[in-house]
């Protein structure tokens, strides 16, 4: 379906013309109609599919074609990070260039000047104001923002924002709003913590889900099994037989990343660390020097797994497998971007096959299992099953009440 069989507005069409795009993607002519209806929408689609603009787009019309009042702030776009918002605020602006549609970005990270920008913005009124839920809470508790005549208000990556703690700023900022508005919610994942979110603040919602897409087919998926020990010596010998580049190395938590990253210097890599304790100003100086291939590897946790427009990377590393198997998808999805060659590397340890197997059930193939080193020594058998071992409820009572016996036992002992 092309986007002149759903639009109306020639400027719009024009901008879009101007862009380059032409064929919607399945989100866009499944999600714009219901937007354009007014509908409150739920839907469930990766990074990469086009969900930004199956949510600009219809807003931008509605907003030009309804004449909705510009001292007013009339629509709020929740982003998880100040990249994303950075980057929707970016597309937000190629699409109403010839518009008069306002935006604003708002995220943490800033000097005073731009806080001061921030706040003159939003008392001033902007048609769309994209925002970090952090900083929009922290404008709101001064006063001065007015989110009463709100029409329009959609969460991007809901299911992120949940992940990152933003649940309760979520629900102060929806506080601030008018119950009559349109709501639009889009996820990656409808974990239940989602779908509770849906119930709460969606009204009879127009549905759309997308199926996860299956990787790139020009990505080469590759796993190493091996013990958790073994994750670090294989990872060197795999960076002195072919030197990095431009590699990311993503990791489970912010202190195993820190510590890869030391590990990593010491072998004279160039390599800067990601995770949520930089300051915004650290992080994009790495995103930055990492595009300019100044640093050849950065080591993260999933903080750019998605919504991080970062073109050229050869490789994706999975030190440890992700907890979910989406995430698989979102992470390797880094690499063979517009229509380039691609690989991805997954260690995977004796505690997480049965992880890595819920991913290639997803993926519905079995990824190829490269041989670790001889001399690292002897590795998993990854056809073995975890056996975790779970005391039945019967049993855990019958214990119970074996051990308050012999408390009791021996209580009436030191009594007598």
């Amino acid at each position: 379906m092309r986007f002149e069989d759903l639009l109306t507005n020639d400027d719009l069409l024009d901008a879009l013309y101007d862009m380059h795009f032409d064929e919607c993607t399945p989100i866009q002519s499944l999600a714009i109609p219901p937007v354009l209806e007014g509908r409150d929408l739920l839907a469930v689609a990766q990074t990469g599919t086009g969900k930004t603009a199956a949510y600009l787009l219809p807003v931008i019309e509605r907003l030009v074609n309804d004449n909705y009042p510009q001292e007013n702030v009339n629509c709020v776009v929740m982003s998880p990070t100040r990249e994303l918002a950075q980057q929707i605020d970016r597309q937000m602006q190629g699409f109403s260039y010839f518009m008069p549609v306002s935006s604003m970005a708002i995220y943490g990270g800033t000097d005073g000047h731009t806080y001061e920008q921030q706040r003159k913005g939003l008392k001033m009124g902007a048609d769309v104001v994209i925002a970090t839920p952090g900083r929009l809470l922290a404008h709101l508790n001064m006063g001065y923002v007015d989110l009463s005549k709100v029409s329009f208000f959609i969460l991007d990556e809901a299911d992120r924002m949940l992940d990152m703690g933003f649940f309760d700023d979520i629900m102060q900022i929806i506080s601030h709003l008018p119950k009559e508005r349109q709501t639009l919610l889009f996820s990656a994942t409808m974990p239940p913590k989602i779908q509770q979110m849906a119930k709460n603040i969606l009204r009879n919602p127009a549905v759309v889900k997308l199926a996860v897409s299956k990787p790139a087919e020009k990505i080469r998926q590759y796993a190493y099994v091996c013990y958790e020990t073994q994750k670090l010596p294989l990872l060197e010998k795999l960076f002195k037989e072919t030197p990095p580049q431009r590699v990311i190395i993503f990791s489970s938590s912010k202190l195993k990343v820190k510590d890869l990253s030391k590990a990593l210097k010491k072998m004279n890599i160039k390599v800067a660390e990601m995770h949520s304790d930089l300051e915004q100003e650290e992080r994009d100086e790495v995103i930055l020097k990492f595009k300019a291939g100044r640093i050849h590897v950065v080591v993260a946790t999933d903080i750019i797994s998605r919504g991080i427009d970062i073109d050229n990377i050869e490789t994706v590393i999975n030190y440890d497998v992700p907890r979910e198997a989406e995430d698989y998808v979102h992470r390797i999805g880094r690499t063979a971007r517009a229509d380039r060659e691609g690989s991805a590397y997954t260690f995977i340890s004796d505690k997480e096959r049965n992880r890595f197997k819920s991913i290639e059930r997803l993926l519905a193939k079995e990824v190829e299992k490269l041989p670790v080193p001889e001399e690292l020594g002897e590795t998993p058998d990854y056809s073995q099953q975890e056996i975790h071992k779970k005391t039945s409820s019967k049993n855990r009572r019958w214990t119970k009440g074996k051990r308050y016996s012999r408390y009791k036992n021996r209580k009436k002992e030191n009594t007598q």
